[in-house]
């Protein structure tokens, strides 16, 4: 058993990446590849799929154990399908059911989860999350996404969609709206008066750059936006009340700037027993998050 060896695949609109690792996550191998989700849709990301199993197979033979998938779109992991993806964003990928496909070609057992969901499950197990058996896990980019960890495993609901917390309710609006990398860069450049060709320059990086050097207009954007995410947070532990809440996505990278006034915000709006029974960490596995999120969810389902 010492020897087995599985195939970690995370499918993302803009990349795959993927690994062979062993059973306790160390990953032997890692690449990516280009989804080309417009060019080729979910057929494309399919053929993909098959050839990074094929070339495993070919490289370790009876080694390999299982494929575990993390992607994104909609999942039901019972029947391991994609039962919705934008097709905005990933043509004719709804209704592709990875698990009977990778059984049926290379008869490996396989899992498939939401990558958010993986993302969740990998800090839990692996990352900022580690020890902990209630979090909740938040990715803050072109929108938000959300996953609830309690007692080690994913919280799903009726329909699959428990922790979606974008469309989530705060005193000025909707989280989505008001608490993304999308606003902030939207309320800076109104800030600004910035406009029209001007607004390609305008991204996240250049706004805590700024916020660093001490730039009114962009720590005035930033505090925007910890008020309005710290109010998504507390409702988050006031339902929860998880051991940690991990913050994700390319602007959480910034967590020397945004770690004391997040906790400021926060202690002004938790009761104290339960401010200080929470704890709010950073992602820590960053693109390997998802595979190895999407690999413990294959563990747990086959109970290894």
């Amino acid at each position: 058993m010492h020897n087995d060896l599985y195939v970690l695949i995370d499918i993302g609109g803009t990349a795959i990446k993927h690994g062979i690792a062993t059973l306790d996550g160390n990953l032997r191998e890692r690449a990516e590849l280009p989804t080309e989700a417009q060019e080729f849709g979910g057929p494309g990301i399919v053929q993909k799929v098959k050839k990074i199993c094929s070339n495993a197979l070919s490289k370790y033979g009876s080694q390999i154990k299982g494929v575990s998938i993390s992607t994104a779109g909609m999942v039901d992991p019972e029947q391991g399908k994609i039962v919705y993806a934008l097709p905005d964003a990933i043509p004719d990928y709804t209704g592709v059911n990875f698990k009977e496909l990778i059984s049926h070609d290379f008869n490996l057992p396989c899992e498939v989860e939401n990558d958010v969901n993986c993302a969740a499950l990998g800090e839990t197990w692996l990352g900022a999350g580690k020890g902990c058996h209630d979090v909740f896990c938040m990715t803050i980019g072109t929108s938000i996404g959300g996953a609830m960890v309690c007692d080690g495993k994913l919280v799903s609901g009726a329909s699959n969609s428990a922790g979606e917390i974008a469309y989530m309710r705060v005193p000025s609006g909707m989280l989505h709206e008001l608490a993304s990398t999308t606003h902030l860069v939207k309320y800076y450049a109104a800030l600004k008066g910035i406009t029209g060709e001007g607004l390609k320059e305008v991204n996240g990086k250049r706004i805590f750059d700024e916020a660093e050097s001490g730039d009114a207009t962009a720590i005035a954007a930033i505090d925007d936006l910890v008020e309005h995410l710290s109010d998504g947070i507390t409702n988050v532990v006031s339902v929860q009340n998880p051991q940690a809440v991990i913050l994700g996505g390319g602007i959480m990278a910034r967590d020397a700037y945004l770690r004391p006034r997040l906790e400021a915000a926060l202690k002004s709006k938790l009761r104290d027993i339960v401010f200080k029974a929470t704890r709010i960490e950073f992602a820590q596995l960053r693109n390997d998050a998802g595979m190895l999120g999407g690999f413990y969810h294959f563990k747990q389902r086959r109970g290894l």
